[in-house]
C-alpha cells in the first residue's frame, strides 16, 4: 500500500512498487549477472574489505572496533572446553559489533529526514518509499535500547544475492591523493581517461586512495582526523546528483569515509541537506552506498591492465532489522 501523497522532487518512490525496499537493486537481471560473469577472465579474486577492527578509532565516537570473546555458559567459558569423556575440544566465541565501523554497506534504513510525505503541510521522519519512523523502523525501547528496522532492513539487500557487474574509476591515478570534492567534470574526466563505461545496473566503486592512509595511520596508533583526506564526491554539484540518477547504478562504493566529501558538514554554516548524495541515494533513489572498502590492490591490477570492470559479489549479513552490515566484498576479474 501506498503509505505518501507527495514524493520527493527527484525521487523514484513508487517506480519499482508501493512496497519496494530494494530500490535500483531491482534493476539487475539474470541477463546481467550472465553479462557481469562475463567480464571474468583471470579467473584472480581481489578482497575489497578491511580487517573489522580497522580503524582502531571510530571517526564516529558511537562507533567502536569488534569486542571478541569467549561465549559462555553455566559451566565457564566455551573456549578449549572438553567434550564429556573425549579428548577433543571445542571453541565457540562471541562478538559485540558495531555494523557501521569498517567495511560496510548502508541500508535504504540508515538515512531518512523530515518531509511532508501526507500532503497535510507538517513534515514527518520518512524513509525511502515513505517508509516511517517508528511505524516502520522501530526506535530504541527500554533498558535494551532495542531497534528493528522492519522495513528497509539490511537483509532486504541480502536477500537480493548482491552480485553484478562493478567498474572502478581509481580517482587518485587523475587527481592524486590530496582533498578533493569532485565534481560531474572531475569524474567524466577520469571516466574519459580511463575509458570507464558506466551501464544501467553497475555497481560504481571509487578509488581514492584512502583505504592506504587509513592502514598507515591504524598501523601507527594515530590520532589525527582523516575525516577531510583524500578525493570524496561533491554532493554540492547539482550535475553530479542528475548524472547519478541518469545512470542508472544500482550503488556507489568507496574506499572513504562516506563516499562523498565532508567539507560542507565540518563547515561553520553547513548546508541544509548535510549529506546530499546520502539523500539522494538512500532516501530519494534507493541507490545503497559502501564505505571504508579495500580497493588498494584491485585498483592497482585494473590500472595495470588496463581494465575497468569485473564481478562483484558483495552481500551483507542477512541480519533483519539492522540498518547496515559489515561486508567482505570479491571482486573477480
Amino acid at each position: 500500500m501506498r503509505r505518501w501523497i507527495n514524493r520527493p522532487r527527484g525521487s523514484n518512490w513508487g517506480d519499482f512498487g508501493d512496497d519496494d525496499q530494494i530500490g535500483r537493486m531491482n534493476l539487475i537481471t539474470p541477463a546481467l549477472r550472465r553479462a557481469a560473469i562475463a567480464e571474468v577472465r583471470e579467473g584472480l579474486a581481489f578482497t575489497l574489505s578491511l580487517p573489522l577492527d580497522v580503524p582502531h578509532v571510530a571517526f564516529a565516537p558511537f562507533r567502536q572496533p569488534p569486542q571478541l570473546s569467549a561465549a559462555s555458559d553455566a559451566d565457564g567459558d566455551m573456549f578449549h572446553r572438553y567434550d564429556d569423556g573425549s579428548d577433543e575440544a571445542t571453541c565457540d566465541d562471541r562478538v559485540t559489533l558495531h555494523t557501521q565501523h569498517s567495511t560496510q554497506w548502508d541500508a535504504l534504513s540508515h538515512r531518512g529526514r523530515r518531509f511532508d510525505a501526507d500532503g497535510d503541510g507538517a513534515a514527518e521522519l520518512v524513509y525511502y518509499n515513505g517508509f516511517r519512523a517508528h511505524d516502520h523502523i522501530a526506535g530504541p525501547t527500554g533498558a535494551t535500547h532495542a531497534t528493528q528496522a522492519n522495513a528497509l532492513g539490511i537483509e532486504t539487500l541480502a536477500v537480493t544475492g548482491v552480485q553484478g557487474r562493478g567498474v572502478l574509476v581509481n580517482l587518485m591515478a587523475v587527481h592524486g591523493g590530496d582533498s578533493r570534492a569532485v565534481g560531474y567534470d572531475d569524474l567524466l574526466r577520469a571516466m574519459d581517461k580511463q575509458r570507464v563505461e558506466v551501464g544501467s545496473g553497475d555497481f560504481l566503486l571509487l578509488y581514492t586512495g584512502f583505504d592506504r592512509v587509513l592502514l598507515d595511520w591504524h598501523a601507527r596508533r594515530d590520532t589525527v582526523p582523516l575525516q577531510t583526506r583524500c578525493c570524496a564526491l561533491d554532493g554540492g554539484d547539482a550535475r553530479l546528483l542528475q548524472w547519478i540518477v541518469d545512470s542508472g547504478i544500482v550503488a556507489i562504493c568507496s574506499d572513504n569515509i562516506a563516499v562523498e566529501s565532508l567539507l560542507p558538514m565540518l563547515s561553520p554554516n553547513p548546508p541544509a541537506i548535510h549529506l546530499p548524495i546520502h539523500d539522494l541515494c538512500l532516501f530519494k533513489q534507493g541507490i545503497f552506498l559502501g564505505e571504508l572498502w579495500y580497493l588498494e590492490a584491485l585498483a592497482a591490477w585494473l590500472l595495470a591492465h588496463e581494465r575497468h570492470a569485473f564481478l562483484l559479489t558483495a552481500p551483507p549479513l542477512r541480519l533483519p532489522g539492522a540498518v547496515g552490515s559489515p561486508v567482505t566484498p570479491v571482486a573477480t576479474v
